[in-house]
């Protein structure tokens, strides 16, 4: 197990939190997602943009970003153990997974604010699931470490 000094506790700290804020917008933009596709015009639609915008760039990427860049510095400051555990790659590899739904959700905010959006809530319930299976893989890669 690696020894963690002071200042990597507080890269370690910052990293979750962010994470945490970046979860908690890739939970709930899709969410309003759902209401939203029922309602392509009219006053509670102009909210409905409003509210997935202010979510997409105020909250959900600087969190991404900052998830990121803590996440980096941690992988910087332990690469001679980092780049030989297996779990870490597959890690990685759903990281880039999340941060494309991130940018997808980023297009669908586009579509939506432009009046084009022609998914049903259907389809965003089921899109709301994909960042909740990404946490469960990436919390059990981390913590069992399981190759």
């Amino acid at each position: 197990m690696l020894q963690f000094g002071p200042a990597m506790l507080w890269i370690k700290t910052l990293h979750i939190i962010a994470m945490v804020s970046w979860f908690a917008g890739m939970f709930y933009l899709p969410r309003i997602f759902v209401y939203h596709a029922d309602q392509p015009s009219g006053p509670v639609h102009d909210q409905f943009v409003v509210m997935e915008r202010k979510l997409y760039r105020v909250i959900m990427t600087p969190a991404m970003i900052s998830t990121i860049l803590f996440g980096a510095t941690l992988a910087f400051l332990q690469w001679d153990y980092l780049s030989g555990q297996g779990w870490f790659w597959v890690k990685l590899a759903l990281v880039a997974g999340l941060i494309e739904f991130h940018r997808a959700c980023g297009r669908m905010v586009r579509a939506f604010a432009a009046g084009t959006n022609e998914r049903p809530g259907t389809f965003y319930r089921k899109f709301n699931e994909i960042p909740t299976v990404g946490l469960i893989l990436v919390v059990f890669l981390v913590v069992v470490r399981p190759f």
